[in-house]
């Protein structure tokens, strides 16, 4: 039990790159149409992107979720990746994949270390 901040972290992760991968390779030809009819119906590129990055955010609700069997990691972790995405996106313009998953993984461990970690 006092590791579950890093097995939240550790999957959080891996559901990232499985987002990635199922949208921008599977499903690339729907997620552009997707996010086409949502820009038709917002008619703002802001409010486009957040609608994408809260699907995001429940998309990882959801695995996280299923993985634990616990509703209420899966929050969690919806809401601080949102927060994380949404924060460096304003914040910090130019970043790197690399940079970009480091970011995500050391504020998610800190986030669930002092939620399930003490």
């Amino acid at each position: 039990m006092e590791l579950l901040w890093f097995y939240v972290a550790v999957v959080l992760a891996i559901s990232d790159v499985l987002h990635t991968t199922l949208m921008w390779k599977v499903f690339n030809n729907f997620y552009i149409v997707l996010g086409g009819l949502i820009f038709q119906t917002t008619h703002s590129n802001w409010q486009t992107w957040v609608i994408h990055e809260i699907m995001e955010a429940i998309f990882h609700m959801v695995v996280l979720s299923v993985v634990f069997l616990n509703p209420t990691i899966g929050i969690l972790a919806g809401l601080i990746h949102f927060v994380i995405d949404v924060a460096h996106t304003v914040l910090i313009r130019d970043m790197g994949e690399l940079e970009h998953r480091a970011l995500h993984f050391v504020i998610e461990s800190l986030f669930f270390i002092l939620i399930y970690g003490f």
